[in-house]
């Protein structure tokens, strides 16, 4: 994945392209369009994706709980979940709402697995490292509540500055020029979603410059 375009191929339960047999035929796409990897989210759509493309997988689960605001890949369920079916690396929401025992026991349970911290501050990406993350991903920056002001550049450089893992650049990172930066200042790779494998954002994007 090094030095390359990760696509997330991801569409939920009320988004008109979820189906895991649509995000496997968009991980196809990614793949002859020159991807180094693929971000998926579920079982099923990660199972589906590993029959037609061999590309390495970031896998996650989202959930959603009722007491808690972690929902990628947020409790042992989940993990469990993908570690069953063999996902190259397993990102986890790695910010202040998950539980820090959980990430701890990360490591000790399943050293041979490799991990992503998904975070949204320097400092949840300079924790991630100490607790022993393979990978720190700036997916959530801008997307918690204490982070909302935050400026996805100034994260992913002061992190690639002060940490000695891989960072890899996600969120908001949506058009060529900006993932081009990113790679620029130093990321391990860049993780485009929305802006390649969410047609009905792509088309509003359009409609709303069109009505302006």
């Amino acid at each position: 994945m090094q030095k390359g375009l990760i696509v997330s191929c991801q569409a939920l339960e009320n988004e008109p392209l979820h189906s895991s047999f649509i995000m496997a035929r968009m991980a196809l796409a990614a793949q002859i369009g020159g991807a180094t990897g693929i971000r998926a989210n579920s079982v099923e759509d990660i199972l589906e994706i590993k029959k037609i493309v061999k590309l390495p997988i970031i896998g996650i689960i989202k959930k959603d709980y009722k007491d808690m605001s972690a929902y990628i890949t947020p409790t042992i369920k989940e993990l469990e979940a993908l570690i069953s079916i063999n996902v190259d690396v397993i990102a986890l929401d790695a910010t202040i709402n998950a539980d820090l025992d959980f990430l701890k026991s990360l490591k000790i349970k399943y050293p041979n697995q490799k991990f992503m911290a998904d975070i949204s501050t320097v400092e949840e990406g300079l924790r991630a490292e100490k607790l022993g993350f393979d990978y720190i991903g700036t997916t959530l920056v801008g997307y918690t509540k204490h982070s909302k002001n935050s400026n996805n550049f100034e994260v992913l450089e002061t992190l690639i500055k002060k940490c000695k893992k891989p960072i890899i650049a996600e969120g908001n990172f949506d058009t060529p020029e900006k993932a081009k930066l990113a790679m620029e200042l130093g990321s391990f790779a860049v993780v485009v979603g929305s802006a390649i494998t969410r047609p009905q954002l792509i088309t509003q994007k359009f409609v709303t410059e069109l009505n302006k």
